[in-house]
């Protein structure tokens, strides 16, 4: 685990809206400021025929060398989260694929050996194996010594707001998906999951708040699949969490990348935030163009200890390709940076692979050169 302190919170039922002035910290001694990095994976999904690749014995899976391209770009920062869309419920719960996910335990080890160190678990997927495959999923990703948001074992846990200090900075992680495939909760389970209510977003943030979180990051798995533009829904939800007072939204659930968006407001703690609507798959067996990319994003929050401003002083993406294929006599899927001066060392990359890895870039910088009104680094493989 990285150098990070985690802070449980438990909700309170109050909620008023707060307003502060925007702020900037102003260029001072860099002994008074304090920096966090933390990267943002897409869509963290399981087709059978990832575990098919994966399997090493009947009942032994190695999935770690999907990773092992875009580990050390995963790895370097304070806090990296991803989006895990399935359950891990156990081999007894029977292994599938699409459309009921429940995937290995291995799968999990290869998420943290990559530097996984929060998955968000709220998702139309969560419950493909019931009460229990989700609750083994929760139990399975906290024994690898990962935190999981957005399911829950018990109205306590639910309650409890996930707040990491790094660095002197406190964030708050919160998640919440749209829907659940049409699987039924019982009223009196509805601490199983966050679905996507603007009371509960309004009193979660502001119980984060409350418990002196600086920084107020909340997920959404929502929007359509495969539309590269967000809809109607992710806006007004994004902006009511703006409201509300969240400083970063990120999104997934289309499977393809959407926009990143940078907002301006006076209630949230620092001044500029984004909306990042989708960050496509991370790695999936979806296999045709646009579904087979993905991003890392990265972002750094600064915070000026001596007057307790905190700003978001960077933003970079590093597109992503998910390879499928055959080397050195074995399957292997392979998320590798789609960058167009290092395909060129991916000796295994057939033409028609470069193509579709370098068609990746392309479309990866034009959705967040074009829609975007201002400016942010794009990193090619070769530079974190």
């Amino acid at each position: 685990m990285k150098n990070l302190i985690i802070l449980f919170f438990t909700t309170v039922l109050a909620f008023q809206f707060l307003s502060c002035p925007i702020s900037k910290i102003k260029k001072k001694d860099v002994d008074s400021l304090r920096t966090v990095t933390i990267s943002f994976a897409g869509d963290l999904m399981c087709h059978f025929p990832q575990m098919d690749f994966a399997r090493v014995s009947k009942d032994s899976f190695d999935f770690k060398p999907a990773f092992r391209e875009v580990r050390k770009f995963l790895s370097v920062s304070d806090l990296t989260i991803g989006n895990l869309e399935t359950t891990i419920a156990g081999k007894e719960n029977r292994y599938s694929g699409y459309p009921l996910f429940n995937s290995p335990d291995e799968y999990l080890d290869a998420l943290k050996d990559a530097g996984f160190d929060v998955l968000l678990t709220a998702n139309n997927h969560c419950l493909d194996r019931g009460k229990s495959g989700l609750v083994k999923t929760i139990e399975k990703i906290r024994s690898v010594g990962i935190n999981s948001i957005g399911t829950y074992k018990s109205q306590q846990d639910r309650d409890s707001i996930r707040i990491f200090e790094i660095n002197g900075i406190k964030l708050a992680i919160l998640a919440y998906t749209y829907g659940l495939n049409g699987n039924y909760i019982s009223k009196k389970e509805k601490y199983l999951v966050n679905v996507i209510d603007t009371n509960l977003i309004k009193l979660d943030i502001q119980s984060a708040r409350k418990k002196n979180a600086e920084v107020v990051l909340v997920y959404f798995h929502f929007g359509e699949e495969y539309q590269h533009k967000p809809n109607s829904f992710q806006r007004e939800v994004a902006k009511f969490a703006i409201n509300c007072g969240a400083d970063l939204i990120i999104g997934s659930h289309p499977h393809v990348i959407q926009p990143l968006e940078y907002f301006t407001f006076n209630k949230n703690k620092i001044g500029e935030g984004i909306i990042a609507y989708s960050l496509g798959n991370f790695l999936s067996n979806q296999r045709w163009r646009y579904s087979d990319a993905g991003v890392i994003l990265n972002i750094a929050l600064t915070k000026n200890i001596s007057n307790d401003v905190i700003e978001l002083s960077s933003v970079s993406v590093l597109p992503t390709w998910v390879f499928k294929g055959r080397l050195e006599n074995k399957n292997e899927f392979i998320i590798l940076p789609a960058d167009t001066t290092m395909s060129k060392f991916y000796n295994f990359l057939t033409e028609a692979d470069r193509t579709k890895l370098l068609q990746a870039n392309t479309d990866t910088r034009k959705m967040f050169n074009s829609l975007q009104s201002h400016s942010y680094q794009l990193l090619n493989g070769k530079s974190n």
